[in-house]
């Protein structure tokens, strides 16, 4: 492994090997949820806020934070000293008037400008669903190719976060809950091929709780798997990924994601740690909104520091180091 891509992976870690990271990413989805509750409420002023009192309260207890250049580049620098950092490199969202979810780049920024600014990796969210068309797979993956030749040019480690998507079942619905454990493990095991340059995937849980007998989020209704089934689809995703992996909490509550990180771990995963964001952070939202800057510092040196606490303390017993997939950092010849 290079020198760079080397360093500035173990920077994002914590003193276990371990990413524990604070995802702080969200753009159109942050504004979104400030509108819900007042109009007019998610200015550009107000999302940089948010984000730079997560960052100041949170980064405290995590090990790197992942943030956006559009909002998020005041909070990168107000993050706890020796803390990693990972910007994003994606357009966010994808216009639903157009086929296929494509991809897009902040148009006037490249890799070697998120380096400029402080990153310690380059994050791409992608959308994609392995049954698509194959000119509309072919564009993302070309996409991808793209970034991760930027990111080897520059020495820089390349996160990749694909999420899976059907063009004829909504996300949470039961049918797309049976399909979504294929769709991950066909996704992980393309963005594992060596030709992308991805050093790290940021993926999904292959599994929709809401769809799960007996745990926190199950609505009592439709059931896609019990818990043994459950925990083979953990399983088939670790055996197809070729590269070291994060699991992304998805917007569910951070006890469903605990649990969900449980579930891995009774299953063997070696996952390397979470970027996790909504499941520690988004009870702030209406605080900050209703109530001010003060009253969100407040809520997160309380609720928000015991989320992200309480999600530490089960990587401490659930996560595997970032190299375990290599065979330790021994294992790894680090070149000039």
């Amino acid at each position: 492994m290079s020198r760079g891509k080397f360093e500035h992976l173990q920077a994002c870690t914590n003193a276990d090997g371990i990413i524990a990271a604070v995802a702080m990413d969200q753009r159109n989805s942050l504004k979104k949820s400030m509108e819900k509750l007042v109009e007019g409420s998610g200015t550009p002023e107000a999302i940089t806020t948010f984000k730079r009192k997560v960052s100041q309260v949170l980064t405290r207890y995590a090990s790197a934070i992942l943030l956006d250049p559009e909002y998020g580049l005041p909070a990168l620098q107000e993050r706890a000293p020796g803390r990693g950092a990972l910007l994003s490199y994606e357009v966010t969202g994808y216009d639903p008037q157009v086929v296929g979810r494509l991809p897009h780049l902040l148009p006037n920024w490249s890799a070697r400008r998120l380096v400029e600014v402080g990153t310690d990796a380059v994050k791409i969210l992608l959308y994609y669903n392995p049954a698509d068309a194959g000119w509309i797979n072919e564009i993302k993956q070309a996409f991808v190719e793209r970034v991760g030749d930027e990111c080897r040019a520059l020495d820089i480690p390349f996160f990749l976060e694909p999420l899976a998507y059907d063009n004829l079942h909504p996300e949470q619905s039961f049918e797309f809950a049976c399909l979504k454990p294929g769709y991950v493990r066909s996704i992980i095991e393309e963005f594992s091929r060596p030709r992308y340059g991805v050093d790290m995937l940021k993926v999904e849980i292959p599994i929709n709780s809401a769809y799960l007998a007996g745990s926190h989020s199950f609505k009592g209704k439709e059931v896609a798997y019990d818990w043994q089934e459950a925990r083979e689809h953990f399983q088939a995703l670790a055996a197809t990924s070729k590269l070291p992996f994060l699991f992304l909490s998805g917007g569910v509550d951070d006890t469903v994601f605990r649990e969900q990180l449980e579930l891995a771990a009774e299953a063997n995963v070696p996952f390397s740690g979470v970027l996790c964001g909504r499941a520690t952070w988004k009870g702030g939202i209406p605080v900050f909104v209703n109530d001010g800057e003060a009253a969100l510092e407040e809520w997160l040196q309380e609720q928000g520091v015991q989320n992200v606490q309480a999600l530490n303390a089960v990587l401490s017993q659930c996560a595997r180091p970032w190299h375990t997939i290599y065979g330790g950092l021994e294992a790894i010849e680090v070149t000039d």
